[in-house]
């Protein structure tokens, strides 16, 4: 193997460890400079927990409702990535539901305790997840089905890549969630990260795909806007909020093609 080519291995790697709980080679190490390069991987890492999801709901769907096996899915892609992505969704929702001043709301967002924001958020963000997969799954053969799980994981995750690229970052404290990721991506690394957040889409029919994607970028472009009016750029807990909200975004823009 190359030099160049145990890098891209190192990186993707970090991004694994980083974003989820999957295991990593011991020889992989740890880096900043690991860190740096390791978010072009992110929506590599989607089309990972997306194939989890996907083979689990595709397999107790042999035994067990769909609606059941849909929750089972969703289950194993919290459980690989150690509610990662919900827990910023949460977080966010109680920052910006509960604080009016960007130090308000970057404080709230700190705090590891739930209020009744994140609550709320994530329940009904989860019911919503659930009811879009149940429904899809009673369009789309098994094939297209787990296709859809995998696309929708790998163009969020290249959702919340986007901001990491297009704002700043605005903790500064070294605990903060996305500390190690806030270097701004240069266009080759975006463009690698772009590249493997549409792959999957391929295999779905354009229509579809056409109308899921122009849902997850005007979510993107609205979250983006957002919360550059509220904080000035975003945190760790942004990103993840964006990843879940357009991953619902993804399912309903397929679900709008049926209507």
């Amino acid at each position: 193997m190359t030099a160049w080519g145990k890098r891209q291995l190192e990186y993707f790697f970090a991004a694994l460890r980083f974003f989820t709980r999957l295991p990593a080679p011991a020889w992989v190490g740890h880096s900043q400079d690991q860190l740096d390069h390791a978010a072009r991987y992110f929506p590599l890492v989607g089309i990972l927990v997306g194939a989890i999801g996907a083979a689990v709901t595709w397999l107790t769907a042999w035994m067990l409702p769909l609606s059941l096996a849909v929750v089972l899915g969703m289950a194993a892609t919290i459980l690989a990535t150690g509610a990662f992505h919900e827990d910023g969704f949460a977080d966010a929702c109680d920052g910006f539901g509960g604080g009016w001043e960007k130090a308000q709301v970057l404080a709230i967002m700190k705090d590891s305790r739930i209020g009744s924001y994140g609550a709320i958020g994530i329940a009904l963000l989860l019911l919503a997840k659930w009811n879009a997969l149940a429904e899809l799954g009673d369009e789309y053969l098994a094939a297209e089905f787990a296709v859809a799980m995998i696309a929708a994981h790998a163009v969020s995750r290249l959702a919340a890549t986007a901001l990491i690229r297009t704002l700043d970052y605005v903790r500064e404290d070294e605990t903060a969630k996305a500390k190690p990721l806030a270097r701004r991506m240069d266009t080759g690394e975006l463009l690698f990260a772009a590249i493997c957040g549409l792959a999957p889409c391929a295999f779905l029919p354009w229509q579809e795909v056409l109308a899921a994607l122009v849902l997850v970028v005007l979510f993107t472009w609205l979250a983006a806007r957002y919360f550059v009016r509220r904080i000035g750029g975003y945190t760790g807990d942004c990103l993840g909020a964006t990843q879940q909200a357009t991953e619902l975004a993804f399912y309903f823009g397929l679900l709008c093609s049926f209507t």
